[in-house]
């Protein structure tokens, strides 16, 4: 699997425990940034993570920051992303199996590194449950990203 990741400067020692991970499991990795701990807007390396599995170049991605919670916000701009902020396993299997998430998002603030890579592999090795009540409210979700009302 191809999985794309951003970060800021606060889950940056994060993001490479979470790449190393990523290719101990056999995933190709996008890392769309940061490079550094040098303090950086999460927006312009959360985004670019998100926009490549919207255009198809990632299969799943990962942002990371401090909370996660402006991460998770940036990646459901983008057209297409089911972005879930999960703080353990229970919430990384189910955002998988109900929403099929295709971008996940941890918190470096609120999560330690082992129950991270823990959420991640749950996250990557679960399956969207296919059940027709979540697609049906999937393409309930996908339908209010191209709606003009509010």
């Amino acid at each position: 699997m191809k999985v794309s990741i951003g970060t800021d400067h606060a889950a940056f020692d994060l993001k490479n425990s979470i790449v190393e991970l990523l290719r101990e499991l056999g995933h190709e990795v996008v890392d769309c940034g940061t490079y550094s701990a040098d303090s950086v807007d999460y927006p312009d390396f959360v985004r670019p993570a998100a926009e490549a599995v919207s255009r198809g170049e990632a299969d799943r991605g990962i942002v990371l920051g401090g909370s996660g919670n402006g991460e998770a916000m940036v990646a459901n701009k983008v057209p297409g992303i089911r972005c879930a902020l999960c703080h353990d396993v229970t919430t990384a299997r189910l955002s998988r199996e109900h929403n099929d998430a295709n971008v996940l998002s941890l918190g470096s603030r609120i999560l330690g590194s082992e129950v991270a890579r823990d959420i991640v592999t749950t996250w990557l090795n679960t399956p969207f449950s296919g059940e027709e009540r979540h697609a049906r409210r999937i393409r309930k979700i996908h339908e209010s990203e191209w709606s003009r009302e509010l």
